[in-house]
């Protein structure tokens, strides 16, 4: 099958403070992942250091078959997607939809230091076309609502056609119908074929999409339990991960709830 990532005895400290704590991970070709756990728990940090934009403290990393610190981790970004908040905040709030989706052929956060050919126009339009958000491509970006733009930010992400695609709470902050009609757009992409490998970052039990094979919990800063979706995503796990008692329930749908137990 082949692995996509893998961690082995990682740490990430800032200000003296261990954010990360991995002793070992491993996401093989064919999983999707979603990870987790409490604000402040690493689960951020984790997806940041497996999308290669955060380098570690010490350990070893493996992402599509080359170890950190023996790759240039600028010929890989493409090939690591990454949607969250904090790209966002670096997109340029006067550009059209269009040019938004456009950079993400390279990742780029400005369509202007190269020139794109019209192929490449015509798959930023695609790429909305087949996420239902065609009539945004000429609207700022600044001007669309939330779910609006977390459906721009998806097309962005997978322009690059990338082979791990790393999703950091696509659903943060958005309204229940926008929740929902983001979570069929993840849907698909979880059940296809592209990328090879998915890992997904969440607060909440309602937003795993159908297609996710695979759960990690973590609390501070370390990954207290990983495997198979079912055997992870329980009312014990999730309760104490959380550090409260809860009641998880999985609907017929496939779909997972959470609530204080009573």
């Amino acid at each position: 099958m082949g692995l996509l990532a893998s961690l082995d005895k990682v740490t990430v400290i800032r200000d003296n403070r261990t954010l990360l704590q991995v002793d070992n991970l491993a996401i093989a070709r064919g999983e999707r992942w979603v990870f987790l756990g409490p604000n402040g728990s690493g689960k951020s940090t984790l997806l940041t250091v497996l999308a290669g934009r955060l380098w570690p403290t010490s350990g070893t990393i493996s992402l599509l078959g080359h170890q950190l610190g023996s790759v240039d981790l600028r010929s890989l970004r493409p090939r690591l997607g990454l949607m969250s908040s904090s790209v966002a905040k670096q997109l340029r709030r006067s550009l059209p939809a269009h040019d938004i989706v456009l950079t993400g052929i390279d990742g780029a956060l400005e369509p202007w230091w190269r020139s794109y050919d019209q192929a490449e126009h015509d798959r930023a339009d695609a790429a909305l076309a087949e996420i239902g958000a065609a009539g945004l491509s000429g609207k700022d970006f600044g001007v669309l609502s939330d779910g609006e733009r977390a459906h721009v930010l998806l097309a962005r992400v997978l322009m690059s056609d990338p082979d791990l695609l790393c999703l950091d709470e696509p659903a943060s902050g958005l309204d229940l119908g926008a929740r929902e009609r983001l979570m069929k757009l993840l849907e698909l992409v979880s059940q296809g074929n592209r990328p090879d490998g998915l890992v997904l970052v969440t607060h909440h039990l309602e937003e795993i999409p159908l297609g996710i094979t695979h759960a990690g919990l973590v609390s501070q800063g370390k990954i207290v339990a990983s495997g198979p979706l079912e055997e992870i995503i329980t009312s014990s796990s999730i309760s104490e991960t959380f550090g409260i008692s809860l009641e998880v329930s999985r609907h017929e749908d496939g779909r997972f709830s959470a609530r204080s137990a009573r």
